[in-house]
Formats: structure tokens, C-alpha cells, sequence
């Protein structure tokens, strides 16, 4: 079958997500986080076969995730698992520094690291509430990295001045479907961009100014992680988010 656009993008953010992990860190995804979960498998999969993968469910480590049905918050992700690691413990883990890389997200970010969750307007009278800063409120700031991913890019997304500040911190890195933001000099710097985009689609879709030394391009996806992304992820789950 061929390739869509959605199964292209999601590749390279789960690959780019996959290189961002080292061996023996402990990492954590929240609920609706496909792209990261699958990124982090693929790490341990390739190059980081003693990360510790946790998440919401409780489960540690967890062999399968390829059930049509799987969710990143579910049951499946449990059964399958090693050992468990409640929910509440991953909080205390990350307020001891011993948290490495937790995966989180928002509706609204901009160029000083600011993640709006909480509402679009006037807090008082927001035009749309949103649900909240959750773990996040608490994991951004404490974990050691935070890698925050997006599967919508636009100037509504990525603007000037978030809303509302629901939390901010130790934001590392950031996944879109157009490139890769760093957190550098107090600001998001382009790091790369992904082939199936465009320096000139970045601008037009990123409120805020572009800061880079120089254009680089996301890595392709290797023959053997395209290879282990279909065992891994047979019914690309990680196009659900688009």
C-alpha cells in the first residue's frame, strides 16, 4: 500500500522522538500520547533497550502495543507490562530529579517556552475552556527534560503570547509536523525541519520569529525503523493525533 501523507509525517516525528532518548532513561507519557509511546518503543527497540518506559496506566516497560485498538492510556498497555509504577509515584519521581524525559503537550505555546492548556480569550471569560494544565502543571517544571509534541501547526498554535500560562519550565525539545524546535537561550530556536516541509512553510505557519544558525533537515527514518514501526505499530495508531 502507499504511504500517506499523515503515515510520512508521523514517522518522522516518531523517529525524531525515538533519537531524542538515550539508554537507562526513565520517561513518561501521559493520555492521548500515540506518537510519543510508539517513539519511546522504537528507542528501546533500537538504541535504548534499558529505558524505562512509564506511563498513566501503571505499567512498566510494556512488549505490545500493536492491538488495533490499544490505547496510550489503556488497559493493553498494563497487561503487557513488566511491573507496575503508579500514577502518583511518577509525580514524586519527577519532584526528586529522578524523572529524565516526560512527553507532554498543550493547545498554545510560544517563543519563551510558555503552555497554555487552560483557556483560548480572557481567562474570565475564555472562549474556550480547555482541560487544564493536569500533570503537566507539575512535570514540566520538575522533570529534568521535557519533550512537548504538537501534530497542529499554525499561528494560532505556535503565537507571539499564550492566553493563559498554564505552566512552564524544563521544556527541551519540541515535535511538530513541519520541524523540530530547541529550547536554547531562553527562547525556541529551529533545530531542523522535516523533508515533507519547508523553511518558507515554517514561517508561515509559527507566530512568533524564527531564531536558527543554519538549515538542517530531519533524519530520514532508517530502513529498520520503517521495518519495526509496522511491528511495533501495525495499524498506525500514530496517525490518530492528525
Amino acid at each position: 500500500m502507499p504511504v500517506t501523507d499523515k503515515e510520512r509525517i508521523s514517522n518522522y516525528m516518531v523517529c525524531a522522538i525515538s533519537h531524542m532518548l538515550k539508554d537507562k532513561e526513565v520517561v513518561f507519557h501521559g493520555v492521548s500520547s500515540h506518537i510519543p509511546m510508539i517513539g519511546m518503543m522504537l528507542a528501546r527497540a533500537t538504541h535504548a533497550k534499558d529505558l524505562v518506559h512509564v506511563n498513566i496506566p501503571g505499567g512498566v516497560n510494556p512488549s505490545d502495543v500493536s492491538k488495533e485498538d490499544y490505547s496510550s492510556a489503556g488497559n493493553q498497555i498494563y497487561k503487557t507490562s513488566t511491573a507496575s509504577f503508579p500514577l502518583q509515584d511518577v509525580f514524586d519521581l519527577s519532584m526528586r530529579g529522578r524523572l529524565d524525559v516526560a512527553f507532554l503537550s498543550g493547545v498554545q505555546f510560544d517563543l519563551e517556552g510558555n503552555v497554555n492548556a487552560s483557556v483560548i480569550g480572557d481567562y474570565k471569560k475564555p472562549k474556550v475552556r480547555l482541560p487544564g494544565g493536569a500533570g503537566s502543571a507539575v512535570l514540566i517544571p520538575t522533570a529534568k527534560k521535557a519533550i512537548l509534541w504538537r501534530t497542529k501547526h499554525d499561528k494560532r498554535t505556535f503565537t507571539e503570547k499564550v492566553d493563559f500560562i498554564t505552566t512552564r519550565g524544563n521544556v527541551w525539545r519540541m515535535v511538530t509536523p513541519l520541524c523540530v524546535f530547541a529550547f536554547r537561550n531562553g527562547r525556541w530556536e529551529l533545530d531542523t525541519i522535516h523533508p515533507t516541509s519547508s523553511l518558507e512553510e515554517v514561517k508561515e505557519n509559527t507566530g512568533f520569529p524564527l531564531y536558527y544558525d543554519e538549515i538542517r533537515y530531519t533524519k530520514e527514518p532508517t530502513k529498520e525503523e520503517l521495518y519495526l514501526l509496522k511491528k511495533i505499530d501495525p495499524h498506525l495508531n500514530r496517525c490518530l493525533e492528525f
